[in-house]
């Protein structure tokens, strides 16, 4: 076989080679798109929506701002979530709890365990929460020194985490969870709560929470 005829099979081979990786490329991408669509639609028939939260109530153990820009409390929440989807199930991978004061966090976070949540169930959870001496700006206690002498102190309770869904067999990414509850806290002649026993007053709250994904 001449040098010709040789460089010429081995340009054939090259372009069998090239065309046979073009044609793998392109069925990898169509079976992707398939498997995409495929979910996509599925999603869309299901149509998924986000958990919803309930503050029952809040219940305070302590809440001392006396001492110049630190606050001492510790407060038990209790939540309810709801998982309004009939085929969709909700994986809580992560979730912490806390409770904030015109956007500054006043208490540690509190870890909920991880949990799975099914179609229509409902989940209460009661964590504790609380921070021992938490530094708060002095324009921050300001107010909130003057709101508690007023008697009414609104607090924020919190919750951040992550979450995935389960529709059958698939499991989607992780999404995260922002809950958003708003409870008012009331003092001296303005308490509303129910005294639990000596310094512990339980508020019924029975407020939605916003929910963001």
């Amino acid at each position: 076989m001449s040098e010709k005829e040789k460089k010429k099979e081995c340009e054939h081979h090259k372009g069998k080679k090239r065309r046979l990786f073009v044609q793998v490329f392109w069925c990898l991408i169509v079976f992707i798109f398939i498997v995409l669509l495929t979910i996509l639609i599925i999603w869309a028939v299901l149509r998924p929506s986000k958990p919803s939260f309930l503050l029952q109530d809040v219940t305070v153990f302590a809440f001392n701002a006396t001492t110049p820009n630190f606050l001492t409390s510790s407060f038990q929440v209790t939540l309810i979530s709801r998982n309004p989807n009939d085929r969709i199930g909700v994986y809580y991978d992560r979730l912490e709890i806390y409770a904030s004061y015109r956007s500054q966090q006043i208490t540690y976070r509190t870890a909920i365990p991880p949990t799975y949540q099914s179609h229509k169930e409902i989940n209460i959870w009661s964590p504790f929460v609380f921070g021992n001496n938490i530094p708060v700006a002095p324009f921050i206690f300001d107010t909130l020194a003057s709101d508690q002498t007023n008697g009414l102190v609104a607090i924020n309770v919190r919750a951040d985490g992550k979450v995935r869904f389960k529709v059958g067999a698939f499991n989607s990414g992780r999404y995260n969870l922002h809950i958003r509850c708003r409870a008012i806290i009331s003092f001296g002649p303005r308490k509303t709560g129910v005294v639990v026993e000596q310094n512990v007053i339980k508020f019924q709250v029975f407020q939605p929470c916003s929910v963001s994904l």
